[in-house]
């Protein structure tokens, strides 16, 4: 008894012990992030919108069942994210769920697309075995009434399903931040989409002008008044902060200038998506493959060159180019051809700013090449050709073939297409006579900026069947390409909502295994895993009868 007293002390010590640490662990709760690039560090972004949540909200993650091995990993992060979610606001709860089990397959990828939620078909090679499957990337945000769809897989042009993976972790935390900021988001600023001057129709910038109203008031605005009433137009134009005007076709008036330089000088925002030269891939096709394009004169170079810009009646000859598809044929004879084309060039950012950093490939259209002009404006150029490019002048002949080989006129190349302007401009009607003498004129800007882009297609998205389809997505090559978040990272820089542009640019590091390598040194890593453990047990059985041995002999 006396020997057993003392255990019982020290099993009743131990255990007042684990309950006093548990007890401080309750209150003094803290987690500790040990990763290299502080993947499960949330960002001060996330944790402001986390802190907005009062009530319970569910989110459902359809990342379960037979998923395939490199898919697993965007299942084990979706699900790491999620508990430090959990970890700063405990409103929040989440499930994964595979959306076919106990369902008819067909029927249920058939509604969960009806639905927007888009599966993905994996098609896997295991030991000359394939099979397929069907992936469900995305999660459903429900916040009483309100849902929010959040897709789990970012597309990347050209990558494997790794690097797939790799751009998909690290846009997780934006994408589930994002839909809750807007569940909880009230909408404060509004933006302008010029209607008139011949800018594109509603159509054709639907898709952007569509993911741009969950965050802000999108309204549509003419300068036709201006003729008759200057005054009203600029106070309900100055009503907002931002005005997009997209590939205006029709020259501009000295009026709707004065009042589009007095909403700048009021502090206006303006997204210029311009083109210098008239011309179109759709007059190309429809003349047997030949054009002309013509510089296009909208009135605005004395207003731009004020700024600090100069747009150029050239187009860009681009060693990185796009295909465009050519029908060939009639009737059900009809093929289509990817051709080529030096006039679509793929803009690849150098990731110097907020605006421009991380991104794919920017499809172009018909650009031409901008100056910048010194006159004490900071400008930031965004987006440049390639190395391998060159001006062609106008007017010239396009002509629908393949480019021809020879690298002549290719050597300077790096041409701006897109520039950011920031700064205090100066009144293009400065020392001038004013078309309308009743406006009040401020020869000064207060601290504003702008982007001017030279393409005016940059913001059009495809349609098919009458339908507007996903800006960036080529509907023939299915290639994701990053016209839309680039421009999402114009509209958000200019209205000063640069928080999610740095969760959006978040960088993460992933290890992955070498497939190809695995499968051919499979057998050889598999007998290193059986025999050396077997090999050490072994060897501690031989130690400990040796040991026991020599002690007890």
């Amino acid at each position: 008894m006396k020997n057993i007293k003392p255990h019982f002390i020290s099993l009743f010590l131990v255990i007042i012990s684990l309950v006093v640490i548990l007890g401080i662990s309750r209150v003094f709760y803290q987690r500790f992030d040990l990763t290299y690039d502080k993947r499960y560090t949330l960002s001060p972004t996330t944790l402001q919108v986390l802190s907005k949540i009062k009530e319970p909200l569910v989110i459902k993650v359809l990342l379960k069942g037979n998923i395939p091995a490199e898919y697993k990993r965007l299942q084990i992060e979706t699900l790491q994210l999620l508990e430090e979610y959990k970890a700063k606001n405990q409103y929040i709860r989440f499930e994964f769920i595979n959306p076919l089990e106990g369902k008819k397959p067909e029927d249920e990828i058939q509604k969960l697309s009806y639905e927007g939620l888009t599966p993905l078909m994996i098609t896997s090679m295991t030991e000359g075995k394939t099979s397929e499957e069907y992936l469900f990337p995305w999660a459903i945000i429900t916040k009483g009434e309100k849902q929010e769809k959040v897709s789990l897989l970012r597309n990347k042009l050209g990558a494997t399903n790794q690097e797939k993976i790799q751009f998909s972790v690290q846009n997780l935390e934006y994408a589930f931040s994002d839909a809750l900021y807007k569940l909880l988001l009230e909408k404060d600023k509004k933006i302008a989409v010029l209607k008139s001057n011949g800018t594109l129709a509603d159509i054709q910038i639907a898709d952007f002008l569509r993911s741009e109203q969950a965050y802000y008031h999108i309204a549509p605005f003419t300068l036709d008044s201006v003729a008759t009433s200057p005054e009203r137009t600029l106070k309900q134009l100055s009503e907002f902060q931002l005005c997009i005007i997209a590939k205006p076709t029709e020259r501009f008036t000295d009026k709707q200038k004065q009042v589009l330089d007095q909403y700048i000088m009021n502090g206006g925002r303006v997204l210029w998506l311009l083109d210098p030269v008239a011309v179109s891939l759709e007059d190309m096709f429809h003349q047997q493959g030949h054009t002309m394009a013509m510089p296009l004169d909208l009135n605005l170079g004395d207003m731009l060159f004020k700024y600090g810009v100069r747009l150029n009646y050239d187009l860009l000859n681009d060693w990185y180019f796009t295909q465009i598809m050519v029908a060939q044929g009639s009737g059900s004879q009809t093929q289509y051809t990817p051709i080529p084309w030096v006039y679509s060039p793929m803009i690849l950012s150098s990731n110097n700013h907020l605006i421009n950093k991380n991104l794919d490939g920017i499809r172009l259209q018909f650009v031409s090449s901008i100056d910048t002009l010194s006159n004490g404006i900071k400008k930031q150029i965004l987006l440049t050709s390639s190395p391998i490019s060159k001006q062609e002048g106008t007017p010239r002949e396009i002509i629908l073939e393949f480019p021809e080989k020879t690298m002549e006129g290719y050597e300077k190349g790096n041409f701006p297409v897109a520039v950011l302007l920031e700064g205090t401009f100066s009144s293009v009607y400065k020392n001038r006579v004013k078309p309308i003498s009743q406006i009040k004129d401020k020869d000064l800007s207060t601290p504003t900026k702008m982007i001017v882009i030279s393409d005016g297609d940059i913001i059009r998205n495809d349609i098919v069947q009458g339908e507007p389809i996903e800006l960036g997505y080529d509907k023939w090559t299915n290639q994701f390409f990053d016209n839309k978040i680039f421009l999402q990272n114009c509209v958000n820089y200019l209205l000063d909502d640069t928080s999610f542009l740095q969760l959006r640019n978040k960088k993460v590091s992933l290890a992955f295994l070498d497939k190809k390598k695995l499968e051919k040194e499979s057998n050889y890593w598999k007998s290193i895993s059986l025999i050396i453990p077997l090999t050490f047990l072994l060897f501690i059985g031989l130690i400990s009868k040796f040991w026991y041995k020599k002690r007890f002999s």
